[in-house]
């Protein structure tokens, strides 16, 4: 008889090689949930990056009036450490106004996912990269 996987198994099974991986828990929760990807549709920016490993990045973003960044969403091509870094980075923005949100760095996101790879660091940078260009293409666009 053949054993079906299921969806938790599924997940527990990533999780568990995540961890082995040197990823700590909050980037694992990151890539596992990525409530932060798909696209907005009523979108004020939307902006595309393709990082030095070939992992590819589109930034959408939602300022409000007051330029406070009201949603961001990214769709990722690329690996578990790219979308836990993006997930990360759009939670450090969102509620912030768009120059709080330039200050972001890479020290901050890897604060928040607590531990990755050496390796995959890079992927750190172009969630930040991604993100700044959107905010930098925002404030060109809509200069008051």
């Amino acid at each position: 008889m053949c054993e079906v996987a299921t969806e938790i198994t599924i997940q527990d099974s990533e999780r568990k090689m995540l961890s082995e991986a040197g990823y700590g828990k909050p980037a694992i929760d990151y890539y596992l949930g990525k409530k932060y990807m798909g696209s907005i549709e009523d979108a004020n920016q939307i902006s595309f990056k393709v990082g030095s490993c070939g992992d590819t990045m589109k930034i959408y973003l939602k300022v409000d009036e007051n330029h406070i960044i009201q949603d961001a969403k990214y769709e990722i091509a690329g690996c578990a450490c790219a979308i836990s870094a993006a997930m990360a980075t759009v939670d450090l923005v969102k509620g912030k106004t768009v120059e709080q949100a330039l200050k972001i760095n890479d020290g901050d996101v890897f604060k928040a996912l607590k531990s990755i790879p050496e390796k995959k660091h890079h992927c750190i940078q172009l969630a930040v990269k991604t993100m700044r260009l959107g905010l930098k293409e925002f404030q060109t666009a809509h200069v008051s």
